[in-house]
């Protein structure tokens, strides 16, 4: 997107929550949307949207918001913005439509979107718009339902283009110009034999600058990728990032062709990884949002705030341990925070790259011998470096060499603790059989505190006392 697309995009969203807001003042009391000036604005307004910014914007709304503009959107663009939005959002949207007005909507959708949506729709009405699917669109239907959203065949699209291979270019020319458009994001076609095993691929590229006479088999790509219905979707989406890909194939045990991925859906799981991954650091749930009810919102994170208290409450008893140290330096209790701070940052960088590589797959757990060993030198030299400057400031500042020398040496262990526990925490989270990244920020926090209060009044207490 163009920076004169983002401006004129914030611009719009900008103006719809003005029209929102000015809506509320004239109509307070109306829980529906009427035909009302401000409510037509509304709705050319979210005409000049894509479904996708539509999507978003329904996120960060409050329910009633969201259900004033939702009512306000066409059937084709509800369809759209009902598969992208987030998928805890979608009942309540849902129940707030018709019986017709669901129908018109589920019309719209591909066979492997309405798999998507049937959790939340009630079994008679699911039963009247399955009567209105062709025996290929509902073959399709009931092939997507048997994998759950984590596999790759909850996602393949079987609107796709193949060929056989005892064809010419030519032929494949002719055969494509008689589809009105092609699939969507459509880059290659599939070439299979007369069983239907996939054989090959060939780039419209490179269809389009043969020589119509050469045959396909000549032409076609044999390295390909292709990804079976039962894999894990986030293996897919790393892949179709690692990989550069735009569609891929979808084949059975047998290497028949069934369906393809897209990058479209491919972006999606990329993007739901990262965040809950995100949401998982902080130690809450990824289905919450901004306007979630406050019950929920409660629920979902008082565990970990229950750890942190714990932890800090640990760390309030390590310093009352020194509290005679304390008393008779008082500089310690100004520069303690600056150690566990620091830690923390540390260990937070460490348990980041670790969570990252562990998601795409790129090391092994056999390798924490040489993990550890690179964090702990790299710890070192932050150590030796900005250890140094800080003990060089606290000895100008105190005028106290010693004390420097002991702010120095407490930076270093506590970055080299930092660094244990940003490898340690998301190896144990996973042998355990937990999501590494679930809470990591909270855990690393609480051991470089406590960890970099003990050591740094430790030392004082031996070194300066």
């Amino acid at each position: 997107m163009s920076e004169l697309q983002s401006q004129q995009l914030e611009q719009t969203l900008n103006h719809i929550h003005e029209l929102i807001a000015q809506y509320h003042e004239e109509e307070p009391h109306n829980d529906t949307a009427p035909a009302t000036p401000r409510t037509q604005e509304l709705a050319h307004y979210l005409n000049t949207l894509h479904g996708a910014d539509i999507a978003d914007l329904l996120e960060f709304l409050s329910l009633e918001d969201r259900l004033l503009l939702w009512s306000l959107l066409p059937s084709e663009v509800a369809a759209y913005v009902l598969i992208e939005i987030t998928p805890t959002l979608r009942p309540a949207l849902i129940d707030a439509l018709t019986r017709q007005e669901l129908i018109d909507i589920v019309n719209h959708l591909d066979s492997e979107e309405l798999v998507d949506i049937t959790p939340h729709i009630e079994d008679t009405v699911l039963n009247e718009i399955l009567t209105t699917l062709d025996e290929q669109e509902r073959q399709e239907f009931d092939q997507a339902r048997l994998f759950d959203d984590t596999q790759v065949g909850s996602l393949m699209d079987f609107d796709q283009i193949k060929v056989r291979n005892d064809v010419t270019c030519s032929v494949v020319l002719r055969y494509l110009r008689r589809f009105d458009t092609l699939p969507p994001k459509t880059d290659q076609i599939f070439i299979v034999d007369d069983s239907d095993h996939l054989v090959g691929t060939i780039a419209l590229r490179t269809l389009i600058v043969n020589d119509p006479s050469t045959p396909v088999i000549d032409v076609m790509n044999t390295d390909i990728h292709t990804f079976t219905p039962d894999e894990d979707v986030e293996d897919a989406a790393n892949a179709f990032e690692r990989y550069d890909l735009t569609t891929a194939a979808v084949v059975d045990e047998n290497r028949r062709l069934i369906g393809r991925l897209t990058i479209g859906e491919m972006v999606d799981v990329l993007r739901a990884v990262h965040e809950e991954d995100m949401f998982n650091m902080a130690g809450f749930s990824s289905v919450q949002n901004i306007f979630s009810p406050v019950i929920d919102a409660f629920k979902s994170r008082w565990m970990w705030l229950v750890i942190n208290l714990i932890t800090a409450f640990a760390a309030s008893r390590i310093i009352g341990l020194f509290e005679g140290s304390i008393e008779k330096i008082v500089a310690l209790a100004s520069l303690m925070p600056i150690v566990a701070g620091l830690g923390g940052n540390a260990g937070n960088q460490t348990i980041t790259m670790i969570v990252r590589a562990m998601a795409q797959k790129t090391f092994t757990w056999a390798q924490i011998k040489t993990m550890l060993l690179n964090e702990f030198l790299i710890a070192i030299l932050n150590g030796i470096v900005w250890g140094g400057v800080l003990g060089l400031i606290t000895w100008w500042l105190y005028d106290f060499a010693k004390l420097g020398f002991v702010m120095m040496l407490a930076m270093t262990l506590n970055l080299i603790l930092a660094a244990a526990m940003g490898v340690l925490i998301p190896y144990i989270m996973q042998r355990i059989g937990r999501d590494p990244a679930l809470g990591s920020s909270v855990l690393i926090t609480a051991c470089t505190d406590s960890g970099g209060f003990f050591i740094f009044l430790g030392l004082a207490n031996i070194l300066l006392l």
